[in-house]
């Protein structure tokens, strides 16, 4: 049974049209119903605007937020879903690697990576992507950066260097290096 003071976890994702202010006003009404944003992604993606948070409170706080949720969406022009989620468990320790990849753009380049990871048992916990003009030649590139949980028990120079063979063979530039975090 939970107390008024234990904390319970609400995963969010929101989109609208992009506009200067969207996000103050969104994180006020969370703050008006008695939460707080443990972790959020928050980006313009095209001209929608989209959002990704966890959000913690006592039960009676998320309870007032769930019911508000759908009237915020209406008023601020969002698409709005959300769940129910609890703390983070860890089953085995994990070492965290960051991995970047810049290659020309062309499709299946997230498919590859994330295969090679699922097929070892790395869980990915963070994806970034983008695409800009290369400097002098104006050619679409792609880039990703990801972060991995590696099970503490993996080798890791072998599974360093077999990611860097698989992007090699790809055509992919990359790095695989702890993170910094």
């Amino acid at each position: 049974m939970n107390t008024v003071n234990s904390h319970e976890y609400l995963v969010i994702t929101a989109n609208g049209l992009d506009q200067v202010g969207l996000v103050e006003k969104f994180t006020n009404r969370l703050l008006d119903a008695g939460c707080n944003i443990e972790a959020s992604r928050m980006a313009v993606l095209g001209g929608q605007f989209a959002i990704l948070m966890l959000i913690s409170g006592p039960w009676n706080a998320l309870s007032k937020l769930e019911d508000l949720l759908p009237s915020i969406g209406e008023q601020l022009g969002l698409s709005i879903a959300y769940n129910r989620t609890r703390e983070r468990t860890i089953e085995k320790p994990m070492v965290p690697y960051h991995v970047e990849v810049v290659s020309m753009d062309h499709p299946g380049i997230v498919n590859k990576l994330s295969g090679f990871f699922a097929q070892r048992g790395i869980n990915i916990e963070e994806l970034n992507t983008s695409t800009y003009p290369a400097a002098h030649t104006g050619t679409t590139m792609f880039s990703v950066q990801i972060t991995v949980g590696i099970p503490a028990d993996t080798h890791i120079s072998t599974l360093r260097g077999d990611f860097l063979d698989y992007c090699d063979d790809l055509n992919l530039d990359a790095t695989f290096e702890p993170s910094r975090i």
